[in-house]
């Protein structure tokens, strides 16, 4: 009978510790964003007014470049959706869509903001076109 009542009461502290526990746990998780407001683009790409600020483009150049990504963007948002074509006709698709805005943002930028614009999309896409390899584990 000692027996059952102290393993009753273990059972019960131990119920009350796990019980206890849980509910600190979801007291700690709050949904507010990070501050400092939202973050700078999609998948932590800078967003149009930081790439302006960044290769210093006048305002007829910041409204060309908007109008050259904003139609890349809704070019590949189309062909993302496109269920006509293959997966390689797509790959080959971007790619002349890439293609086709660097050489529109090349004919928009002086030579200067040219190599800060090579600067900044080598670490996003390398020369190459894949993305960079992760660095090796140690």
């Amino acid at each position: 009978m000692k027996l059952t009542k102290t393993f009753a009461l273990a059972a019960l502290v131990a119920g009350s510790l796990i019980a206890g526990s849980t509910a600190l746990q979801a007291q700690d998780n709050t949904n507010t964003p990070p501050a400092g407001g939202p973050p700078a683009g999609f998948r932590g790409r800078p967003n149009l007014d930081q790439i302006a600020k960044e290769l210093d483009l006048t305002d007829t150049q910041k409204a060309k470049f908007k109008t050259i990504m904003e139609d890349q963007q809704t070019k590949m948002k189309a062909l993302r959706t496109d269920t006509s074509l293959s997966q390689e006709d797509k790959r080959a698709k971007a790619k002349e869509l890439r293609a086709d805005t660097q050489a529109q943002i090349k004919a928009l930028l002086t030579p200067d903001q040219l190599v800060k614009w090579q600067q900044h999309t080598q670490h996003i896409r390398p020369p190459g076109g894949t993305p960079p390899a992760a660095p090796p584990q140690q």
